[in-house]
């Protein structure tokens, strides 16, 4: 495993990259790596959100993912899922098509492990190379530039990638062979829903017991029951708001991913499997966009 300290590069030499893919994630990293004296070419699918990035940050945008990666020396995406990956990378529009030799594309989709495999290998026959790279910390973590990058791939590869994915990225590791960043990013899945289904109960449980649970959080998030969601999401789900990070929307389609790769290589996740039909629950009362936090809804 190599693991780097993002900030320590932050005398990184310019290089010539391009971003696919504008949404909440993406429009404030490919930000980040101009502000970061990189030049960037930017692409999406919504041509009018590429020009407000330019508009914003400058740089330039191309129509397809082809122009886009014309001549860079790393190509990074972060689109919705497998789908939408293959159609920024592949055909004669994408961005395989146009990546010059020994050029990386990196992609920060959280996606299935079985896609970064397969277009690792289309990749190679190319003489590209492709690092798998989810990140966790959520709309927060990529617009303050602290995101955590979980990357699968080859040494050599991740090693020129790294020093630059440092500008959106606090610490960025490489976890394996091919895969492997999108393995980890499943690990991180699991546990979330775990501990929000946790903390859901016990709010739900203290609030039904008379206590003021904002003091009693503020307490026990002292002590052995502190983690990141209560410290973050605890005092919003007392007071029943959830119009902010991580949809539900997007945690059922990771959680499908999960489950559909335990059920390939035979792990047992029983409350994972639960947590995933609660979550099922919340879109059913309209909750698909609300933070994966709005748990607590179903209990109330």
């Amino acid at each position: 495993m190599s693991s780097i300290n993002a900030k320590t590069y932050s005398a990184t030499p310019s290089r010539h990259v391009s971003f696919l893919g504008l949404g909440v994630m993406g429009f404030p990293m490919a930000g980040h790596l101009i502000q970061a004296g990189h030049q960037v070419t930017v692409y999406n699918r919504s041509a009018a959100k590429a020009q407000a990035w330019v508009g914003e940050f400058g740089g330039r945008s191309a129509t397809t993912p082809r122009e886009a990666a014309a001549g860079a020396d790393i190509v990074f995406a972060c689109v919705g899922n497998d789908d939408d990956l293959r159609s920024v990378v592949l055909g004669d529009d994408g961005a395989f098509a146009g990546m010059k030799a020994g050029a990386v594309f990196v992609d920060h989709t959280t996606a299935s492990a079985n896609v970064a495999r397969e277009l690792d290998a289309l990749a190679r026959e190319r003489g590209l190379h492709f690092i798998d790279a989810p990140v966790s910390g959520g709309q927060a973590g990529a617009q303050n530039g602290k995101l955590t990058v979980m990357c699968g791939g080859e040494q050599a590869a991740f090693d020129a990638i790294a020093p630059v994915a440092a500008a959106f990225a606090q610490a960025v590791t490489l976890l394996g062979a091919s895969g492997s960043g999108q393995l980890a990013k499943m690990v991180n899945q699991v546990c979330i829903a775990g501990i929000c289904q946790g903390l859901s109960e016990a709010i739900a449980f203290g609030q039904r017991a008379g206590l003021d649970m904002a003091q009693v959080l503020e307490v026990i998030g002292k002590g052995a029951a502190q983690s990141w969601q209560m410290d973050n999401r605890g005092k919003t789900m007392v007071a029943g708001k959830f119009d902010f990070g991580f949809a539900v929307d997007w945690m059922r389609k990771d959680l499908g991913l999960v489950l559909a790769e335990a059920n390939r290589n035979g792990a047992r996740l029983p409350l994972t499997a639960l947590v995933d039909q609660f979550y099922a629950d919340v879109q059913q009362q309209g909750g698909g966009r609300w933070d994966t936090s709005s748990l607590i809804k179903r209990l109330g």
